[in-house]
């Protein structure tokens, strides 16, 4: 586990996690009927990936 947080970077690490705890809201604001909110929590995850990988290459 230390290797893949050296190998990516502590702060890469560290969006990565809020990514995946996004997806997580998200669905279980899904499957307790608030089918719209969570479609909008939900989109957050591939925004937040998208400005990861752009300040990555435009580093």
């Amino acid at each position: 586990m230390r290797d893949f947080i050296k190998g990516i970077g502590g702060l890469n690490f560290v969006m990565l996690l809020l990514v995946i705890s996004i997806i997580i809201v998200s669905e279980i604001m899904f499957f307790q009927g608030n089918k719209l909110d969570a479609i909008f929590i939900g989109l957050w995850a591939p925004t937040i990936l998208g400005f990861m990988i752009y300040l990555k290459k435009h580093r």
